[in-house]
């Protein structure tokens, strides 16, 4: 009998996870991914380790991605979208690839062309020496710089003249693992994100620690030393209508906070929350041993001013007092929460499976939660709602096990 074939649509974790557990079962495998890298949102973030592991995940995430890229039976598309699926006997699939500039044979990842045009934005740096390849042309960024472009890469690797180009595949199953959109934090103006440079997210201080090596303020590139993290940040919001919970904002943050004590114990960090989501069998131990290094203060900041040197006046509720009062802060971490993918009602119309009410790809059966309303689709991940790294990755595997099960590979 041939090998099956199976496209999975989303490079993040639990699409690089089914493609490797069905890469794994003999079956071919298209990785569809419509950036330049693979890895997604999770492939961003850094270690959390104190003197133990602390269980957050980032780790699996370098693995698996060097795992598939170096597995000849997943086939990656980059800078690919999906512009049409039919099912007819299996699916008939329709891709769209946008120029990629860079020719993936020929990089050698060596850098020169980072190095030399960094300062203008036109050449992207994936968040993984795993990425292959690791860099990526800025398409708005060609007209400008086809003169620097063109001798810049020693291999000849870079083509200004590159063209979009379609590609039509068969496919006999197929694995919806779009992922998330991260909550846009201009939507709570009341933070001023965007306006004070010292007010974050999750996924900037991230990108902060890789660049620098430390938490340094955007405003002066100076070690920040008293944090506040906000929770909540797009979850759990009626006035928004998100009233579910992100699931992740809380271990993430909490995490992130003791990984930077244990590096600098001087450190002044306090957690502002609604409630402390316990996630996971040894999160309530952990939760404990942050109190005696975090502040914790069950109220959610309404306000934030900003003051000399780039610091921020936050206005909060003082328990002790029962009065609001004022208290600066030098760098404000919003903690975003997870938002269903902006192209969900696309993905959705295209493949004619349903969404549930808040925008996330509906399961079809209540005891298999990768079941979708169309025979031969399945969800994993975070397009079927919120979860952590080790759950996305869990949920990708029961994703590949429905897959291998309806194309009678397995009973």
């Amino acid at each position: 009998m041939e090998p099956k074939n199976v496209m999975i649509i989303g490079g993040g974790i639990a699409g690089m996870t089914a493609a490797w557990e069905l890469a794994e079962a003999g079956l071919n495998v298209d990785l569809v991914e419509k950036s330049g890298f693979l890895g997604g949102h999770a492939i961003q973030y850094t270690c959390k380790a104190t003197s133990e592991c602390l269980q957050c995940g980032a780790c699996s995430v370098e693995k698996m991605l060097k795992d598939v890229v170096g597995n000849n039976k997943i086939n990656v598309h980059l800078s690919t979208e999906i512009e049409s699926i039919e099912k007819n006997n299996g699916y008939s699939i329709k891709l769209n690839k946008t120029a990629a500039f860079i020719d993936a044979q020929k990089c050698t990842n060596c850098g020169i062309c980072y190095d030399k045009l960094k300062e203008n934005n036109v050449i992207l740096q994936g968040y993984s020496k795993n990425n292959m390849p690791l860099y990526a042309v800025n398409a708005c960024k060609i007209d400008e710089n086809k003169i620097a472009l063109k001798d810049v890469c020693p291999e000849g690797a870079i083509s200004v003249s590159d063209k979009a180009s379609s590609e039509d595949l068969t496919a006999d199953a197929v694995v919806v693992a779009t992922g998330f959109t991260p909550f846009d934090p201009n939507r709570k103006s009341v933070y001023g994100y965007d306006k004070f440079p010292n007010v974050i997210s999750g996924l900037d201080l991230e990108r902060i620690k890789r660049q620098n090596g430390f938490l340094a303020r955007p405003s002066d590139g100076a070690p920040a030393q008293k944090i506040a993290f906000i929770q909540c940040v797009g979850s759990r919001d009626e006035n928004l209508g998100n009233l579910w919970c992100s699931q992740v904002c809380c271990p993430y943050a909490l995490r992130t906070a003791e990984s930077l004590k244990h590096k600098n114990p001087d450190l002044d960090i306090t957690v502002f929350y609604m409630d402390i989501q316990n996630t996971g069998k040894s999160f309530p131990a952990f939760y404990e041993t942050c109190k005696n290094d975090i502040r914790f203060i069950r109220s959610i900041p309404v306000d934030i001013f900003p003051i000399e040197n780039g610091n921020l006046n936050m206005r909060l509720f003082d328990e002790a007092q029962g009065t609001p009062i004022m208290e600066p802060f030098d760098l404000v971490v919003l903690s975003i929460g997870i938002m269903p993918n902006s192209e969900n009602e696309k993905l959705s119309a295209q493949m004619d499976i349903a969404l549930d009410e808040d925008g996330f790809f509906k399961n079809s059966d209540d005891l298999n939660k990768t079941s979708t309303s169309n025979d031969g689709m399945f969800i994993a991940g975070t397009a079927q709602g919120p979860k952590n790294i080790a759950a996305s990755m869990a949920h990708a595997g029961q994703a590949a096990s429905g897959v291998l099960k309806y194309l009678g590979v397995t009973k």
